[in-house]
């Protein structure tokens, strides 16, 4: 029953995610806000949507290990179970700008929320406010200094009418809040049932459900050949969860690490396989990122996960 709840509780995560950007992005479109910022705020906040619902909610149920094993789960599911697969499928090239301003950016915004979790196990809500005010000055530097650089074409709308967008709205968030709901009493159950820890579940099972949006889409374009997929999506999904989830979600609910595992053996993860990307990406082949990377990642990622059941 819990293996039911669990897919069920995933599943209506990722439609009303699914949904709620659709909405999003016709309704920003509607009102004549230009593309690049729909890219860099509607998009990612709604593609993060569905880890922002539940760590937030996870937090406020007094189950923190949940929150933060999520973020962390997802964040190196990103990097190296969904770019693994994607380079798998196709190789991509790597845009110079990925090593001047992506990889900076998210490697640094991942040293300052380890640096303020390791120090005392809290993420307070003077640090989340941090990360919300790192996230802003992110998204102006993006908007105002590398604007001309993306692709103004990458967000179309599917849908016009203002009823099917308040519709889907409206849908699209109480799928997201009964998602979050279903998921995370299943995952305490599952683990309460198994006699592991609520850390095992949310880096292993919740959080891959949570990186399902982002690897559908990344598949996706590339079966359909579309050039505007590139490693700086997956790096601004990263980023995005540090600073905007769990920025947020300490905002609302400080979090307090239960479990000294996500300190000594998760973070280091999340940093060492962030941290690898940038000399994958001149190891083989200078400026592109090809099916050895993608088995390199894809083994990482096994071992991650080998690490905490055995």
């Amino acid at each position: 029953m819990d293996y039911i709840a669990i897919g069920l509780g995933l599943f209506l995560l990722i439609k009303g995610g699914d949904w709620l950007m659709e909405a999003a992005v016709a309704m920003s479109l509607k009102l004549n806000i230009p593309k690049i910022i729909i890219g860099m705020t509607v998009v990612s906040f709604a593609t993060s949507a569905p880890e922002l619902i539940v760590s937030i909610k996870a937090a406020l149920l007094g189950h923190p290990d949940l929150a933060l094993g999520n973020v962390l789960g997802s964040n190196v599911a990103n990097l190296a179970f969904v770019l693994g697969i994607v380079i798998l499928i196709a190789p991509i090239g790597v845009a110079k700008n990925f090593y001047k301003l992506d990889w900076p950016m998210m490697f640094l915004s991942s040293l300052i929320f380890y640096f303020f979790v390791v120090q005392d196990g809290i993420l307070s809500s003077i640090e989340g406010l941090i990360l919300v005010i790192l996230l802003f000055v992110f998204l102006v530097f993006l908007l105002f200094f590398q604007g001309k650089t993306i692709n103004e074409d990458a967000v179309e709308a599917s849908i016009s009418s203002k009823k099917m967008i308040g519709a889907l709205l409206v849908v699209g968030g109480f799928f997201l809040w009964l998602g979050s709901e279903v998921l995370i009493k299943g995952a305490v159950s599952l683990a309460q049932d198994l006699g592991v820890s609520e850390r095992i579940i949310s880096i292993s099972i919740v959080s891959v459900g949570t990186s399902i949006p982002e690897l559908t889409a990344s598949v996706i374009a590339i079966i359909n050949k579309e050039k505007a997929l590139s490693l700086g999506n997956l790096i601004g999904s990263n980023v995005f969860n540090v600073l905007a989830v769990m920025g947020i979600t300490s905002l609302i609910q400080p979090i307090v690490v239960e479990d000294q595992n996500l300190l000594e053996f998760d973070f280091l993860w999340m940093l060492g396989i962030s941290l690898s990307i940038l000399p994958l990406v001149f190891l083989f082949k200078r400026y592109k990122l090809g099916r050895i990377e993608g088995v390199i990642l894809l083994v990482s990622y096994v071992f991650f996960i080998l690490q905490m059941i055995l």
